[in-house]
């Protein structure tokens, strides 16, 4: 819903002017001089300004100025005495978007304030997205050649033209904010707002003000009217990220609001009509939360429409050399290293690690390692854990180069699984020879004690 502030000094005209607007399905402010419309200019999230041009005190140049000097964008449309060329003229050059001359019909107004609300909203979509180049968040953003996921690929392709609900689920740092703006970007909603909201960043109380605004006085601290991202995001998408935190009170107003497209501002009465896709994203399980008691079952399936399931880094290791040039080569462009790369050692060491954090944890070891590196390799102590000591690598030289993997290995076993069945038995084969003394047996594969702990529990290595 579009908002419109009415300045004018005759109390007859803001009277039929607003029931005119309103009936158009405007929500309308009004104010009766210059200063009180300057007011609620700074006060509220307004699309439009239409003002009288002679009004006592604060006439309407002086107020297009400070509006203009306020927020250089909002749109305003004067209002002027037929026969007011010059003083028109004046208007347009101090950066009004129209002016109409009374006595003028309803439908000229009624299209010109459409021109303007239009006009404005395109002018906040494309400083949203004067940093963000729509092909940054396509599939060349999503790294991977994993069969997995090759399949969600595949899947984002056949539901990006609806307008289906997606629910995207994954451990944290797997890229599901990635799957949902290439979702957007790929639709047919790509030119509305893609507007997203962590579930999980913000208090119950600020997190329905966050999603459905509020009015002014709603409560302290409330000193303006506040479009929510569900009105912002309207004729777009939404994305609700961490959707498993939200709390059961405020999952039944989410509820309503998708089945209804409309939902009011804390505060207020007045029904918000929208037009927009919902997407979602968890770490956690929601049908085991619904079976808990901790999520709305009704919203669930509201919500799980299609379920888009991204496989953590560990269960796609094939990806992690792609993913590691592809970081590589981003962070030598930011800090002007042109020649960086990584050791062959370092790769391998790389593939040893747990990732818990997923591609946002590899992304973060491989800035890191690029700040600290010394000359234009990086080296196994570059992509240490944080807090660990350096460790050297478990062998030198390039060992696997006549390696004969067909002899021993299928052509049809997975390399996911053909790792772990490696690391299984040496890991064994190490704690049995250190006879479970851990810091032995890290210092005899080459890794870190953490990380030795962390393949034990994985593989259920423990004394018997």
């Amino acid at each position: 819903m579009h908002t419109i502030l009415i300045v004018d000094d005759e109390p007859n005209y803001l009277i039929v002017l607003s029931e005119l607007l309103r009936d158009e399905g405007f929500e309308v402010f009004t104010a009766n001089c210059g200063e009180a419309g300057l007011k609620v200019v700074k006060s509220t999230d307004l699309d439009l300004v239409i003002t009288d041009m002679r009004m006592p005190g604060m006439d309407g140049m002086a107020l297009l100025k400070e509006i203009k000097s306020f927020n250089a964008d909002l749109p305003v449309i004067m209002i002027t005495a037929f026969g007011e060329v010059e003083p028109a003229v004046a208007a347009m050059q101090a950066g009004a978007f129209n002016y109409l001359t009374k006595p003028f019909n309803n439908d000229e107004l009624v299209l010109n304030i459409n021109k303007a609300v239009e006009h404005y909203s395109l002018l906040r979509e494309n400083l949203r997205l004067r940093d963000e180049v729509q092909s940054r968040y396509g599939f060349a953003n999503m790294i991977g050649r994993n069969r997995r996921l090759l399949e969600i690929y595949r899947l984002i392709e056949k539901v990006a033209p609806t307008t289906t609900s997606v629910l995207i689920s994954g451990e944290s740092g797997t890229g599901k904010e990635l799957v949902a703006r290439a979702i957007h970007f790929n639709s047919p909603r790509r030119d509305a707002p893609f507007i997203s909201i962590n579930c999980a960043a913000l208090p119950e109380a600020l997190l329905e003000s966050e999603l459905f605004g509020h009015e002014k006085g709603a409560f302290t601290g409330a000193v303006a009217l506040r479009k929510g991202r569900f009105e912002l995001a309207d004729t777009g998408t939404i994305f609700l990220d961490e959707i498993g935190e939200m709390p059961l009170a405020l999952q039944a107003k989410l509820l309503r609001a998708i089945q209804e497209k409309t939902f009011e501002r804390v505060g207020g009465s007045k029904p918000i009509t929208v037009d927009l896709r919902i997407l979602t994203a968890t770490n956690r399980d929601l049908k085991e939360e619904v079976d808990n008691g901790n999520f709305r079952e009704d919203l669930y399936y509201r919500l799980n429409v299609l379920h888009i399931h991204l496989p953590p880094l560990r269960e796609r290791l094939d990806d992690l050399p792609l993913l590691t040039a592809h970081f590589i080569a981003k962070f030598a462009r930011q800090l002007e290293r042109p020649e960086l790369t990584i050791s062959s050692e370092a790769q391998r060491f790389l593939a040893t690690l747990p990732w818990e954090g997923n591609v946002r944890e590899l992304e973060n070891t491989i800035e890191r390692a690029a700040v600290l590196c010394t000359g234009d390799r990086i080296e196994v102590r570059d992509v240490q854990p944080d807090g660990e000591p350096p460790a050297e690598a478990a062998t030198t030289g390039e060992w696997g180069d006549d390696l004969d993997v067909g002899r021993f290995v299928s052509s049809d076993t997975r390399l996911p699984d053909m790792l772990d069945a490696i690391e299984k038995k040496m890991i064994r084969a190490a704690l049995e020879q250190a006879d479970y003394v851990q810091t032995r047996a890290a210092e005899s594969l080459g890794i870190t004690k953490s990380l030795l702990q962390y393949k034990m529990k994985k593989y259920g290595l423990q004394r018997k």
